[in-house]
């Protein structure tokens, strides 16, 4: 059997694959059947290079789903960090999660094709825990109500930030509006009043500045 070649390493090789994934990234949410052969021309590399890195189309997709869920769980951790109200966590955590994930939702719906939605969901993970850790503080301390234990209740939550990607992706909710719409479905889902609701998400956005504007 012959033995799969090991990708390239070193700084040149790393600085190709960097260029690689940033370039197919930008392809793929523009063209999501775009081949590798596009991806190569459009990296200024020869195709050769890019099976070098990533031996098929889905590695490659792979690939930018591995980066993507690293991002969110940063950008998860950095959304509520210092923050001690599990419902404020709770929605600074979602709006920084959400600007990452609509950057990457034409991705997440690109990748269901190819890396399945249990390869997506076992990469977010360690995502899901932190998210399981904050709602069982939430519910000890009566900040959120729920029927559902801390773990069925993140599931719950993942999903319906998928459902709003989705509904984005096919224009049942404006771009603009699902930041503010994410936090809000999903403290309310959590229990919290309607009332709070609104106070904590609106408190949240003015101190939230997503990079491109928008809200």
């Amino acid at each position: 059997m012959t033995a799969t070649p090991a990708a390239p390493s070193g700084g040149r090789a790393d600085a190709n694959r960097r260029r690689i994934m940033e370039v197919a990234f930008a392809e793929l949410v523009r063209d999501p059947d775009a081949s590798m052969d596009q991806i190569a021309r459009a990296a200024g590399v020869v195709r050769r290079t890019v099976y070098g890195h990533f031996p098929s189309r889905d590695a490659l997709i792979a690939a930018l789903v591995d980066e993507a869920a690293e991002t969110v769980a940063d950008a998860h951790r950095e959304g509520r960090d210092g923050i001690t109200d599990p419902a404020e966590a709770l929605a600074r955590a979602t709006l920084a999660v959400w600007e990452i994930a609509d950057r990457y939702r034409l991705l997440v719906a690109l990748a269901q094709r190819s890396v399945t939605m249990a390869g997506i969901k076992q990469r977010l993970a360690p995502v899901r825990k932190e998210c399981v850790d904050l709602l069982q503080l939430g519910l000890r301390e009566g900040v959120f109500t729920s029927p559902l234990p801390p773990a069925a209740l993140a599931y719950v939550h993942e999903q319906s930030l998928f459902g709003l990607m989705e509904a984005v992706n096919e224009g049942a909710l404006p771009a603009a509006e699902a930041g503010r719409s994410a936090a809000t479905t999903l403290l309310l889902s959590a229990g919290v009043p309607a009332d709070r609701t609104a106070a904590i998400v609106a408190a949240a956005l003015d101190r939230h500045q997503p990079t491109d504007g928008s809200r």
